[in-house]
């Protein structure tokens, strides 16, 4: 039987911490959440590996390395109540569950969620409601959010997400241009949102987040 504590330990000294992510919150919840409960049981074996993890249907699981530095980024406090887009089977908002004060889980897949919502509760991660609905629409009703994080790339952001995120709020985004890959942050400031350049990384864009065709005429 693999020794998953250790490949955990391992992961978070040798790809998150080189990757200057030193806040404790983050590294803690990163040494205590089992990543190798969230991925399909195929999948078991590269969990821990430094590259995303295929969850099917093109999502996936976010590389450590990326997930810890957006999760850096978002500089989340113990008070916050956090929107988590595209939780997939739980991960993301498991880790999330342990740094900030409630999490607002959405998929659009029903069997994800279902599977979602039995490990959450298996490990205790009982401040998480979860929302099955598409990841465009976000959960305005549980909101407004202090952060949001998009579990996936983007092209073009919904303004029915930022219109969900509270004045003074921030949000983390992979944004794709092409082949490159820019993570962001944003805060909200009198309405709008003001974006820096937090580092470079890629994911797969997530349906329903493609830039909209320009048509010439």
């Amino acid at each position: 039987m693999s020794d998953f504590a250790t490949r955990r330990r391992m992961m978070v000294d040798t790809q998150v911490r080189p990757s200057d992510v030193t806040e404790f919150p983050i590294i803690d919840a990163m040494l205590t959440v089992p990543r190798e409960a969230f991925v399909p049981r195929d999948k078991i074996e590269a969990a821990y590996v430094s590259e995303h993890v295929d969850l099917g249907h093109g999502r996936v699981l976010l590389d450590p390395r990326l997930f810890a530095k957006m999760l850096d980024a978002l500089n989340l406090s113990n008070s916050d109540l956090v929107l988590d887009l595209g939780t997939g089977f739980g991960y993301s908002s498991a880790v999330i569950a342990r740094i900030a004060e409630a999490v607002v889980a959405v998929d659009d897949d029903e069997t994800r969620i279902d599977e979602a919502q039995s490990l959450l509760s298996e490990h205790h991660a009982d401040n998480v409601a979860l929302h099955h609905g598409a990841l465009t629409d976000g959960a305005a009703e549980h909101g407004p959010y202090d952060a949001i994080i998009i579990e996936g790339a983007v092209e073009q952001l919904p303004t029915a997400l930022i219109s969900q995120l509270k004045e003074g709020g921030r949000m983390v985004v992979i944004f794709m241009d092409g082949m490159l890959g820019t993570v962001r942050v944003g805060h909200k400031i009198d309405g709008d949102m003001n974006w820096r350049f937090a580092f470079n990384g890629t994911a797969p864009l997530l349906a329903g987040f493609e830039k909209a065709e320009e048509f010439a005429f």
